[in-house]
């Protein structure tokens, strides 16, 4: 994976979590401008903000990075789209990338999916809008196995929705959820 150039538009390098067997993995959409930079997904300022919320439920974010699997929809960084936001994927560079996480979902086997933001949750869950899926635990089913999978928003400081009503108690709901999880507790999360 890491030697991967598939994708023209795509700007290495590669990112990817520690090889952890876990029974909890977090998908996210793609790595930042910045996380080629530190060598590690969540590497910024929206990682500051996702280990503030699971620190709320009880793992800070060595132990997470230790404990979690965590992968992405896409692992390298899209570029910058027109306006100078962080471009989303394509449909085709998503599928492209696609090998690499049904791969880790064959090896690491996860009871439980974090799926952070919408583009990770559109991979796995049908959806309009976050409030329709964010607080609720979701059964997904890949390559004949049925996992729970628990969405998050994007931990963007560019995004409002994770700080204004619904999508604060919605939040609430969902990482109470993960704590709650068996998968969670069997990592020390609780």
């Amino acid at each position: 994976m890491r030697a991967c150039t598939d994708c023209p538009d795509m700007r290495g390098p590669v990112i990817a979590g520690n090889p952890v067997l876990s029974p909890v993995m977090l998908v996210g959409q793609a790595p930042g401008v910045h996380e080629g930079e530190v060598g590690r997904p969540f590497g910024w300022t929206a990682g500051k903000t996702l280990f503030r919320w699971l620190e709320s439920i009880g793992l800070d974010e060595a132990a997470v990075r230790e404990r979690v699997y965590m992968a992405a929809v896409c692992r390298c960084f899209p570029g910058k789209a027109p306006g100078g936001a962080d471009r989303v994927p394509t449909r085709v560079e998503a599928d492209t990338c696609a090998r690499w996480l049904h791969a880790e979902l064959e090896i690491v086997r996860p009871r439980v999916l974090v799926l952070v933001g919408r583009f990770a949750i559109g991979r796995f869950l049908e959806h309009r809008r976050l409030a329709d899926v964010v607080g609720e635990v979701h059964r997904v089913e890949h390559a004949g196995r049925v996992v729970e999978a628990i969405p998050l928003p994007h931990p963007s400081g560019a995004s409002t929705w994770h700080r204004t009503e619904p999508g604060r108690a919605l939040l609430a709901r969902a990482l109470e959820r993960l704590r709650a999880h068996s998968a969670w507790s069997a990592i020390g999360g609780g």
